[in-house]
């Protein structure tokens, strides 16, 4: 759109500002590309754990506490920060600006592995495969009770069912919830972006359970998406500050340092575990890991 109101495009030699015209069989579509732009954003020496990189992309495991783009909150000390020092000249220029190929995001406050693009070419290889729901991507995340097949009221909550190996899918819209702005919210018949989770129970914590940790897959990555869907099962993430919500535990169930623990466990407890992709040039199959960090192990532990 921004292209066109500039006049960047033209149709058989003549300059073509409406998105809805017409465009005959045949006709020779011009498009002049701007040079890309230099971002408005300083390069910071921090360090990055790189797990994978080459002249077309490079994958990095983020911290905790790390936003992916500056924001009026988070102006600095952000991945695309850490890029632009790290990665120099090499940059996609995606838009027309000079930046980091951010292909995909994670929360601040999650951790785990992300895929970015140094190309433009390897930016839109990257982003196809994205779309297209073919990224392999799982998480590991830490939530409250117990997703069990057995559970009626699983079984009775619209756009839940459970496949093989007691495997719970979530599917539903998302969009913004109407009345609180930042957060996310489920909606069916039609409304929101259509989204798909998968949840997997690895291990059950406390006598009786109280929490479990969960595999999470994802088919499509939308804002906030196992943050939301878990939430809308009854299983929030522990430490989720926006959806997680006030939780009462059964007395007894966890000893007390572990009880402490779990209610006020600092961030929502979502790691990005697994990412595989094609490599956009080579073809090459990616497929990388990244061990769970320090403060959800440290939860797991005392629980």
């Amino acid at each position: 759109m921004r292209l066109l109101a500039e006049g960047a495009v033209s149709v058989a030699g003549v300059v073509v500002a409406d998105a809805k015209a017409r465009v005959e069989e045949g006709a020779e579509v011009s498009i002049l590309v701007p040079e890309a732009r230099p971002l408005d954003v300083e390069a910071e020496a921090i360090p990055l754990d790189v797990v994978f990189e080459d002249e077309f992309l490079i994958i990095v495991n983020k911290p905790v506490g790390m936003a992916v783009h500056p924001a009026p909150g988070t102006p600095s000390g952000t991945l695309v920060n850490a890029l632009l020092a790290h990665a120099g000249d090499s940059l996609s220029g995606i838009g027309g600006v000079q930046r980091p190929g951010i292909v995909h995001r994670i929360d601040k406050d999650t951790s785990g592995l992300l895929v970015v693009a140094k190309t433009d070419a390897a930016h839109h290889g990257l982003a196809a495969q994205f779309e297209a729901h073919t990224a392999e991507r799982q998480y590991l995340a830490v939530a409250y009770g117990v997703p069990e097949a057995a559970d009626p009221r699983l079984r009775g909550l619209k756009g839940i069912s459970f496949e093989a190996g007691e495997v719970m899918k979530i599917t539903s819209g998302l969009a913004r919830h109407k009345s609180e702005r930042q957060k996310q919210a489920v909606y069916f018949n039609g409304q929101g972006r259509h989204a798909v989770t998968r949840a997997k129970v690895l291990s059950r914590h406390g006598t009786p359970p109280v929490a479990s940790l969960l595999q999470c897959q994802l088919e499509t990555g939308r804002t906030h998406q196992i943050r939301v869907h878990l939430a809308y099962a009854g299983h929030g993430l522990v430490g989720d500050p926006v959806y997680g919500g006030k939780r009462k535990l059964k007395s007894g169930a966890l000893s007390p340092e572990a009880q402490e623990k779990l209610l006020k466990f600092p961030r929502q407890a979502l790691h990005a575990a697994v990412l595989g992709v094609e490599h956009p040039v080579t073809g090459e199959m990616l497929r990388f890991e990244a061990p769970i960090p320090a403060d959800m192990a440290e939860l797991l532990s005392l629980l």
